[in-house]
This record gives C-alpha cells, sequence and structure tokens, in this order.
C-alpha cells in the first residue's frame, strides 16, 4: 500500500517527489512519534526472548510500552525493563497456529488478517465482496479455531491502489506515487509498490511520458510489496517528503512500525493523511494475490496513492500498498515495510 519519499523539489518535476498516497491538498499537521518510540527496539528484543510467553506488544493511548505475557515471571522481566506487562491468555505459539490454519485453508480475494495485541487475538476482515459461499467458508474455519479468532467486516472492497494520473506515470499507462528516495554508493534510486513496477521498467514525470525519472531495477509482487527504479537524473532525488502544503518532512532514516504508533502517509491523489498504526504482519488478500507482513493503518488512501510514503517524524516506515474505503467515509490501508525493501536492495535512505 504506500511508503513513499516525496523529492518535489519546486524546480524539479512533480513527480520526482511523487507520493501518491491518500490525503488532501491542505496539508495535516505534522505528527510527532509518540515518546516511548525510543524504546520500541528494545521492547520488541524482549519480547522476542520472551518468545511463546509473549504475544507481542503496542504502543497505548499515552505512549507507553505494554508488552502482553503469559504468565507472572515473564510480567516481572517486562517490568523490570521499563515497560508495561499485560497478562493475557493466548501466548505467541497460539496465535501462530491460528494464522498457519488461515494461510493453509483461506485464499479468498477480499480478505485479511493479523494477530492483534491489544486484544489478544488473530483479525479476520472481509470485505464486501466477501459473501454467500466466500464468506461461510471464512466463518466455518474460523470456527474451528475458537475464540483465538474474530470476523471484521472492512467497508469497501479490499485492492491495491493504482490508477491513470499524476505523480509518477508508468510506460504504457498507469500512475503511482513515488515512495522514498534512496542510494547506494553514488547511483540514487526511489522505492514504490511493487504492483506499479510490475507494470513498466520505464517511470516518468509527466503523463505525456516525455520527462522519464528512471528505469525498474528490481520488482517483487505478490508475497511482497516493493520495487526499484534508479534515477535518470540523481539531482531529482532529494532525501524529503511533501506534506502538501507547501512545505516539506526531512527523512533522516527508516525503523520497524508500532502498534499505536502514530503516522503520517503522503500522496498524489489525496496529500497527506494522518493516523495510527493497527497492526503489524497483516496478510492480504488481493485479487492479484496474496501479500504477507504489511502494516495495517486506520489512515486512508484512493487510487494513485500506491507506492507513497508512510512515515512518523523523520522516520521512514512503508510503501503503501492498498486498502479498502476512501478518504471520504474513512478506510483502511496497508503497507510494505520499508525496512525490508532497504536490506533485499542494499540501499540507504538518502
Amino acid at each position: 500500500m504506500r511508503p513513499t519519499k516525496s523529492t518535489l523539489r519546486r524546480a524539479a518535476t512533480v513527480a520526482v517527489a511523487g507520493t501518491m498516497v491518500a490525503g488532501s491538498l491542505l496539508g495535516a499537521p505534522a505528527q510527532a512519534a509518540p515518546a516511548s518510540l525510543a524504546s520500541a527496539d528494545a521492547v520488541a528484543s524482549l519480547a522476542e526472548r520472551l518468545g511463546d510467553r509473549s504475544a507481542g506488544f503496542y504502543a497505548d493511548a499515552t505512549g507507553k510500552m505494554v508488552v502482553t505475557v503469559t504468565d507472572a515471571t515473564a510480567a516481572r522481566q517486562v517490568t523490570a525493563a521499563g515497560a508495561t506487562p499485560k497478562i493475557v491468555k493466548r501466548g505467541a505459539a497460539e496465535l501462530r497456529r491460528a494464522t498457519a490454519e488461515l494461510d493453509r485453508s483461506v485464499s479468498i480475494p477480499g480478505t485479511a488478517w493479523w494477530a492483534d495485541p491489544v486484544t489478544n487475538q488473530v483479525v479476520v476482515s472481509v470485505d464486501s465482496t466477501v459473501t454467500g459461499a466466500k464468506l461461510a467458508k471464512v466463518e466455518a474455519v474460523t470456527a474451528k479455531l475458537g475464540g483465538t479468532v474474530r470476523i471484521e467486516a472492512e467497508a469497501g472492497v479490499l485492492s491495491t491502489r493504482i490508477s491513470g494520473g499524476q505523480a509518477i506515470y508508468a510506460g504504457g499507462g498507469g500512475r503511482c506515487s513515488l515512495g522514498f528516495n534512496v542510494r547506494s554508493g553514488t547511483t540514487s534510486y526511489f522505492l514504490t509498490a511493487g504492483h506499479c513496477t510490475n507494470i513498466s521498467a520505464s517511470w516518468y514525470s509527466n503523463s505525456g511520458q516525455t520527462a522519464l525519472l528512471g528505469s525498474r531495477t528490481g520488482t517483487s509482487f505478490p508475497g511482497n510489496d516493493y520495487g526499484i527504479v534508479r534515477h535518470s537524473n540523481a539531482a531529482n532525488a532529494t532525501g524529503n517528503v511533501s506534506l502538501y502544503n507547501g512545505t516539506f518532512r526531512d527523512i533522516t532514516g527508516a525503523a520497524n512500525a508500532t502498534v499505536g504508533q502514530s503516522a503520517q502517509r503522503s500522496g498524489s491523489t489525496t496529500g497527506l493523511r494522518s493516523g495510527s498504526v493497527t497492526a503489524l504482519n497483516a496478510t492480504v488478500n488481493y485479487a492479484e494475490g496474496r501479500v504477507t507482513g504489511l502494516i495495517r493503518t486506520n489512515i486512508c488512501a484512493e487510487p494513485g496513492d500506491s507506492g507513497g510514503s508512510l512515515f512518523s517524524g523523520g522516520t521512514a516506515l512503508g510503501l503503501t500498498s492498498g486498502g479498502s474505503g476512501n478518504c471520504r467515509t474513512g478506510g483502511t490501508t496497508y503497507f510494505q515495510p520499508v525496512t525490508e525493501a532497504l536490506s533485499v536492495y542494499g540501499v540507504s535512505i538518502i
């Protein structure tokens, strides 16, 4: 769904900073990362060490890091580490078994699932196309898993977010948003969604396809949803994201997202939009295939926002992949974690 780094320089073409993520042209105020964000990596390491005695962690409404645990001994370890323990019924192993069963038994487009550390359940969402026999199948699978799983209806139709328009344009047709500008040594690239880079090897800054931005050097979709394009002119690659109010946000690094973290998305269709991270490691069944490991948010987006940037403060989090709903009535958007793409392609944020 859409992490993009807008590098729209005033003197450069719009596509250079192209972030097609949804947002209004009047940029919303910038949101700072939660005060506890600096401790998120430490808490993640602690939860990993606890293994099946934990079912994940999240930031609560005050920004405090909460770690779910299954016993009092683990709770004491969490307290000693400076986080807040929450004793829950199900550990990571039980939630993994539930998601493994969903992976095996459900491949219906319009469905998605993720482990929710706040409710200690696996949530299965179904969009408006999942009805009749399709819905009955989902209900039958989840019924076998008991209270470990709950079903949640999702407004609209779950889809990737691509359309004709502006921002970055695919050779042969199609529009997406630029995510983040990156580099390897002295060579500059930009990241966007893989379902975008699958379309074409050549990307332009104008719909007439006369101003070449760059050429694709890698793409991965489905399974993942990221792609990389080498800039034809390195001067186009700046290290910021457009806030769609005449200002830009400098992006100085990248990190993994945290449940409960505040975030913003920038895109050429709907501008800047704000919200929070609601789940990690989500599995989404698009019509084109399954994508795993996505960030789920309550931030809206619309077609053309694909590939755009998800960020918190000056930290890059993800690339817009897809979602449901819209920016008039509200929606859900999924993002490819940018850290994975950076690692795979051996590049870093500019």
